[in-house]
Parts: structure tokens; C-alpha cells; sequence
């Protein structure tokens, strides 16, 4: 089976219901996006799937086969930069054990890029079924609202 990540292409041998988490951490060694619960319930699993984020632990290859996947380790624009979201939770200091990362910024990277002008409470929302054991969601909302500024262009203003 062909599969497009990261601008990439990878040839994988494995059944078409094997969960494109496994696929990505064990056969491709991308081991930035995470398994947390393996029910699709906290998020930590996030990528996107033709721009779309989807929770890689009950995503089977087979869905995934023909579309593009962006991992964490792909969202960055280039190699000497970082994406405004990956950017926004640095500058705010959110992670604690860093867990939950991964997928807390894919999803709130995938939100913003279909729409920078997503006022607080639809930022909230979106990320509502993303899990953070520690805590964390007052420093992720206030990163949220910086990235989507900056995505903007308004950052500072």
C-alpha cells in the first residue's frame, strides 16, 4: 500500500486495518504523534488526513491509502522555522509533560488553517475532545488565540 506523508511516499506492507498510529511510530519511525487512550477519545493521536484531523488510532491504513498525512514532524513550513501554532505554544509555555502535544497542536494547526478567523469560542470547541492530563488548557487557549493572530497577520497589533 502507497501512502503520501509528509510530502513522502511510503511503500507499507500491512494489513489495511492496522491503525495508521502503529504504521507511522513502528514501521515509519515518525514516533512524534502519540498513542494515549486507543479509542480516539483524548487526541494525542492527531494527524491530518487531506488537511482534515483525524484520531490516527482508529484511522486503518486503508483510509488513509491516496491522501496526503501531515505528522507534527511535517508541519513546520521548512526546516529552519516553525508553524505558527508549534511557534504560539513555545512562546507561551504550554506543554508540561508534553504528552498530549502532538496532537493538541495538529488539531489546533488543522482548525486555524481552514479558518484564521475563528473567534475564542470556536477555538475552544474545536479542541474541546483534546485531552490534557496536566492542565494545561489555559496556556493552550491563550496560544490558540497568539497563532491565530499571527495567522492573521495581526499578531502584535
Amino acid at each position: 500500500m502507497q501512502l503520501r506523508i509528509n510530502a513522502r511516499d511510503y511503500a507499507v506492507a500491512e494489513r489495511p486495518d492496522r491503525a495508521l498510529l502503529w504504521v507511522l511510530r513502528d514501521e515509519l519511525g515518525l514516533s512524534g504523534t502519540r498513542f494515549g487512550c486507543g479509542a480516539g477519545l483524548c487526541g494525542a493521536c492527531v494527524v491530518q488526513l487531506d488537511g482534515r484531523p483525524v484520531r490516527s488510532c482508529q484511522t486503518p491504513i486503508s483510509a488513509a491509502a491516496g491522501k496526503p498525512i501531515r505528522t507534527i514532524e511535517g508541519l513546520a513550513p521548512d526546516a529552519g522555522s516553525l508553524h505558527p501554532v508549534q511557534q504560539a505554544f513555545i512562546d507561551h509555555q504550554v506543554p508540561q509533560c508534553g504528552w498530549c502535544m502532538s496532537g493538541q497542536i495538529m488539531q489546533a494547526a488543522a482548525l486555524l488553517e481552514a479558518d484564521p478567523e475563528l473567534d475564542e469560542a470556536a477555538l475552544v470547541e474545536g479542541m474541546r475532545q483534546n485531552l490534557c492530563r496536566c492542565g494545561a488548557y489555559v496556556r493552550i487557549r491563550a496560544a490558540l488565540l497568539d497563532a491565530a493572530a499571527r495567522m492573521r497577520g495581526t499578531a502584535g497589533s
